[in-house]
Order: structure tokens, then C-alpha cells, then sequence
């Protein structure tokens, strides 16, 4: 169950803008199969699994092992555990066959690695959903001739990234994740899982105005149409030309209007990603969620990751309980944007963000691809003097 949850400022009730929400969704009629069958387990280990992560209390006292990046996938981990004593047991995880069941895209050649290929779309979704459509009826929103409109875009997938394409029309995004940015005009807009864009559109004319969004790394798409009084709204196919992986050149372009305050970082962490599709099992610094090492925090120090991904998949990275500012892509500082998700590209994408650790508590830290935190990429930042 999902619901978009919107506060409004008086800045922008004084805008005079239509607000447009565009919640984005993939779609699957399977349920457990899903996970059953990018791991190679059975359906019933599959749903016990995921109740078990979902409801695991972190490891408390002692610290996990370090183990080997792929040593253990988290099936097997969880096997391991049970039979330790937590007495559920659930089966290990076998090694899947297959690689994926998505689809792949070529990649750079990294030194002393060979030609790699990224991975994308581990799941194939029965259909992709704008606001709870397809194209085949799409939602259509009435608008003025010459509108002003506040889009608000909301990708609530569990596995799908999506690029925003506006078509004819200019959007200047204003916002990232709930916070403002300096205005950045494009017709086309990367959002990552779990991610949210607020762009504002001012229509040129009267007629008809698709919003796509278009699954990266395929030619798949949704969206809705927004239409004038009396306007002919056209057909649009589900299929279009194939829209590359999303990358960060936004991202690099993005700068919040209210930045972190400068002052030297008092704890500076690197998070290595790793894992991929055989076994499918991913992981933070080589260790797979529940027995991973808390970043341990004190209230009032100002914090720096830097997030190095090892794998051959992009990672949404989503903190709870803060925001943070991006403040280096790929090594090269920035003054980004404020959020609380991140994307970090693969074959060794690398990005820095802040925050201020001012909100005592244990917050989860993971990546957003539903997938890859149920397998693993999940871990906890905890404040000093908070009981495990």
C-alpha cells in the first residue's frame, strides 16, 4: 500500500501552480516468485525470508565477522543463523542458474578487469504504472491553455529506475526528495527508486502533453497525458525506442538552495556495494544484512560516506531518519542537491554525501532496489549510548 504524502510551504502556495502528482509503480501478479526466482529458492523459503529480514532484530553486543564479499549469500547466512538457534528453518539458497532476468547493457572496460556489462531490470513486472494506469487508459489531467503547473513525481517502484520525458515541453526541477534546488530546465529527468523530482511546467499552448516515464535500459513506458479543454488526445504505444541506464549528469548540475553549513567532517566512512546475479546477493562493505556492523554516531558530529560500487548494478542508496547533501560525484566535488536518495552508478560510480548526525536513533541504511535489500544491501547507523 502506497500513498504520496505531500507538505506544502507558503512559497509554494503563493506559486498559483496546478498541482500534478505522478506516483510511479512497477507491477508484478506474482508475489514470492519474484525473489524465488532471482535467488533459486522455492517459493515458500522465499516468503520466509523475507519475513525474517523484514523482522530481524540487528545482531546486538558483538559485531559481525567480516566474511569474504560473496562468501555467504544471505539465504545461506540466514540458514546458518536459524540453525544457531533462531529455529525457523528455512532452507538455504541455492545457486541460480541463470544470470538474470532482466536484461544487461554494455559497459566500459575497466583496467585488469575485461569487457563488463552493467545489469538492469532484474525483474521482468507485468506492466509499468502511472498513478495506478497503464498507456493503454492513461490518467488524463485537465489543464489551462498556458497552465502553470508543480509536478510532482514520486517513483515508488520496487526494481525500476525511470527517466522523466516531457517531450515537447520544458521543465525546470526545483526540488529533489522534498527539498529545494536552483532551478535546472531539461526536457528529460533521471529518478532512481524511491526517489522524487518536483518540476515546474509551464505549457505553451493549448493541446495534448504526454509525461513518460521510460524504463531504463529497455523501451518500456508509462505515464499520463495532460490536456487542454477540447484536445485530441493521441495513442500511445507501451514500447518505444530503447532509453539508456540512468546516470548522475543531473545529479553533477543539482545545488540546494539551503546547503549544509561548511565545517570539517568529525567521522569520514567508506561503504564499499558489492554482489550480483550469481548467486543473486548483495552486500555493504562484504557483509549482508542482519549480521552487519553499525556505523556507530554521536549526536552533533558532521558525517561523510563516500559509497564505491564494486558491482555491476546501479544501487539507489536511501538513509532514514536524516537528510544528506551530495557533496562529491565520482570523485569530483560538488555543492549538490539535499536528499535522502542516492543513486550510485556501477563499475566503480562512486558518491560522497554529508549530514549532520542531529536525530538520535538506529536508522536502516540500504539500497532501495527492494531486491538487493532483501538480499543483503542493508545496514544500521547508530547513535552512541542507544541499546542494540
Amino acid at each position: 500500500m502506497t500513498a504520496p504524502l505531500i507538505v506544502h510551504d507558503a512559497a509554494e502556495m503563493r506559486e498559483d501552480r496546478q498541482e500534478i502528482v505522478l506516483m510511479l509503480h512497477d507491477f508484478s501478479f506474482r508475489t514470492d516468485e519474484l525473489l524465488a526466482g532471482l535467488t533459486g529458492i522455492s517459493d515458500a523459503a522465499a516468503h520466509a525470508m523475507a519475513r525474517m529480514i523484514e523482522n530481524v532484530p540487528a545482531p546486538g553486543g558483538n559485531a559481525a565477522k567480516p566474511h569474504s564479499m560473496m562468501a555467504m549469500s544471505p539465504g545461506m547466512r540466514a540458514a546458518s543463523d536459524m540453525s544457531n538457534g533462531a529455529g525457523t528453518g528455512m532452507p538455504e539458497m541455492a545457486m541460480p542458474g541463470s544470470s538474470m532476468t532482466g536484461s544487461s547493457m554494455p559497459g566500459s572496460s575497466m583496467p585488469g578487469m575485461g569487457a563488463m556489462r552493467m545489469d538492469l531490470n532484474d525483474v521482468d513486472y507485468d506492466a509499468f504504472l502511472a498513478n495506478d494506469r497503464t498507456l493503454a487508459d492513461p490518467e488524463i489531467v485537465r489543464v489551462e491553455r498556458g497552465g502553470r503547473i508543480r509536478l510532482r513525481i514520486i517513483n515508488g517502484a520496487s526494481s525500476s529506475q525511470f527517466w522523466i520525458d516531457l517531450g515537447e515541453l520544458v521543465g525546470r526541477v526545483v526540488a529533489t526528495d522534498g527539498h529545494p534546488v536552483h532551478p535546472v530546465a531539461r526536457s528529460r529527468f533521471p529518478v532512481a527508486i524511491a526517489q522524487r523530482l518536483d518540476i515546474l511546467i509551464d505549457l505553451p499552448r493549448a493541446g495534448a502533453f504526454p509525461i513518460l516515464a521510460r524504463l531504463e535500459g529497455t523501451g518500456r513506458q508509462t505515464g499520463i497525458v495532460l490536456a487542454t479543454a477540447g484536445a485530441q488526445i493521441p495513442r500511445i504505444a507501451d514500447n518505444a525506442q530503447a532509453a539508456p541506464p540512468l546516470d548522475n549528469s543531473l545529479e553533477t548540475r543539482l545545488a540546494a538552495v539551503t546547503p549544509l553549513l561548511a565545517r570539517p567532517a568529525d567521522l569520514v566512512q567508506t561503504i564499499s556495494l558489492g554482489g550480483g546475479m550469481k548467486p543473486y546477493a548483495w552486500s555493504m562493505n562484504g557483509e549482508y544484512w542482519p549480521r552487519t556492523t553499525p556505523l556507530m554516531l554521536s549526536k552533533g558530529q558532521r558525517v561523510e560516506i563516500e559509497l564505491v560500487n564494486h558491482s555491476m548494478m546501479a544501487h539507489p542508496i536511501h538513509l532514514h531518519g536524516h537528510a544528506f547533501q551530495v557533496v562529491a560525484i565520482d570523485d569530483r566535488p560538488i555543492q549538490g542537491a539535499v536528499r535522502d536518495t542516492v543513486l550510485v552508478t556501477p563499475m566503480m560510480g562512486s558518491v560522497r554525501i554529508a549530514f549532520d548526525a542531529n536525530n538520535p536513533g538506529r536508522w536502516a541504511f540500504h539500497c532501495h532496489n527492494l531486491y538487493h535489500m532483501m538480499t543483503g544491501m542493508m545496514m544500521e547507523f547508530r547513535y552512541q549510548g542507544i541499546a542494540a
